[in-house]
């Protein structure tokens, strides 16, 4: 299965996402093998270029299909890096109504680092929250670990929007004081909290700050709706709108305030990607359209980084 032929209907029927993450990992690393970059670390620390004097019998051959390079597998020890992988699985986190939603694409990301991240032998976690941190599993590097967290998402996969307001900051401090110092953590979130309240960011950025007075290395992958959430691209025509989190509900034509949307949607994130610079936190504006190898490719990049 292609990365990119991976849809809705695959992740919610198919059953099995670790089969899923499995393939999508597996087509990325492929094309990090092939890729025409240089500087940029394609070795995992399972593999490694085969040299004149290897034992022939650690080549990965299915590799070789693949790239036409040989590989030798590598045993190592585990390494010491701890990744905690967070999902807001507040009601706007799962729009649109159809085809991949914001929820959805955030779980086959945290499913496929993890799956990056077993490969690595480093240990990972998992937290999901809302209104309050729904589930919370400590960094581990086993299998059985490995195998708890995806069946957990397969059964977040299933749910429906609710309305679960977003609360961001107070789920943040309460992570920081859960996880081990000097942890990776990477959050997947719209974000949406202060936007829609028309706050300004500074709570964001203190709950952010806690982290990283903790020693955390933060990454953010801020999930949007191209068309909708990002353009306000609808019909020139009335619409009635109905806010997911609180159930309030307005009528308007989206075309009488496209252009102001769009211009406070651009400084609002361009203020978030100002601030995470200040702050020494890594961020990606993710959008559903652009799939999910720059994500991978991001997390990847930030990991080296820590190395």
């Amino acid at each position: 299965m292609a990365f990119q032929e991976i849809k809705q209907e695959d992740l919610l029927t198919f059953g099995n996402l670790e089969i899923l993450a499995q393939q999508v990992v597996e087509g990325f690393i492929t094309g990090l093998h092939k890729s025409p970059f240089h500087g940029f670390s394609v070795e995992f620390a399972e593999h490694r270029l085969y040299n004149a004097g290897d034992s022939v019998k650690n080549i990965d051959w299915k590799l070789f299909a693949r790239t036409d390079k040989y590989f030798t597998k590598k045993f190592e020890e585990e390494t010491n890096l701890r990744c905690q992988v967070l999902i807001d699985a507040s009601s706007s986190m799962f729009y649109p109504p159809e085809g991949i939603n914001k929820f959805q694409f955030s779980v086959m990301s945290a499913a496929c680092i993890i799956n990056l991240l077993k490969r690595q032998r480093d240990a990972f976690g998992l937290t999901v929250f809302a209104e309050d941190i729904e589930l919370h599993t400590p960094a581990k590097s086993t299998p059985v670990h490995q195998k708890y967290i995806y069946h957990e998402l397969e059964k977040y996969l299933q749910q429906k929007a609710t309305q679960k307001k977003t609360q961001l900051v107070k789920n943040l401090h309460a992570i920081a004081d859960h996880i081990p110092k000097r942890s990776m953590v990477v959050l997947f979130s719209d974000l949406f909290e202060n936007f829609l309240q028309n706050e300004d960011l500074e709570h964001i950025f203190a709950a952010l700050q806690h982290l990283k007075y903790n020693k955390h290395e933060v990454i953010i992958f801020n999930v949007a709706d191209d068309k909708h959430e990002l353009n306000f691209d609808f019909d020139n025509r009335p619409h009635h709108f109905i806010d997911v989190e609180t159930g309030e509900e307005f009528k308007l034509n989206p075309k009488d305030y496209a252009e102001i949307y769009q211009q406070r949607m651009e400084r609002y994130r361009k203020e978030i990607a100002l601030k995470c610079g200040q702050y020494k936190i890594d961020y990606l504006n993710t959008s559903l359209g652009q799939g999910y190898y720059p994500t991978l490719q991001a997390w990847l990049l930030k990991r080296n980084k820590m190395l």
